[in-house]
């Protein structure tokens, strides 16, 4: 397989390895947004959350939530972001949380502001998606 996170997992690339546990590692980003910027991935290659198993993606999230106040002491403020699927963002197809370090300085915006418009709903689309995606 030719996924660079599958590399760092099996050590055929250094990366700076924050925390790891049984199914999931965390380092710093290569390619930082923020300083502090980390990546928190199953150790196992999955493209999309959905396919983690019960355990991975307990595992998973621990670690995110393990290292958000690690994150989160640098500026008081993490921005928590996955892109779930090539259509998402996704540019490595392997899952990873981004955990990276927030401050009103940095440019970045609301998630609102990643869009250059938003749809325009009746009530019927609106029932539409309740129904679709409600359990």
């Amino acid at each position: 397989m030719d996924c660079i996170f599958c590399k760092i997992i099996s050590k055929q690339i250094p990366a700076k390895i924050l925390n790891e546990t049984s199914h999931s590692i965390c380092f710093l980003d290569a390619f930082p947004l923020a300083k502090g910027h980390v990546l928190v991935i199953p150790k196992k290659h999955h493209q999309k959350i959905q396919e983690l198993s019960t355990d991975e993606n307990s595992d998973l999230f621990s670690l995110v939530h393990t290292m958000m106040s690690k994150v989160d002491s640098i500026t008081g403020s993490t921005l928590v972001a996955i892109h779930n699927g090539e259509n998402a963002g996704q540019e490595i197809p392997h899952v990873h949380v981004h955990l990276v370090p927030r401050d009103k300085f940095d440019s970045a915006g609301p998630i609102h502001s990643m869009f250059n418009s938003s749809p325009k709903l009746s009530d019927f689309e609106i029932e539409k998606y309740y129904d679709l995606l409600k359990i």
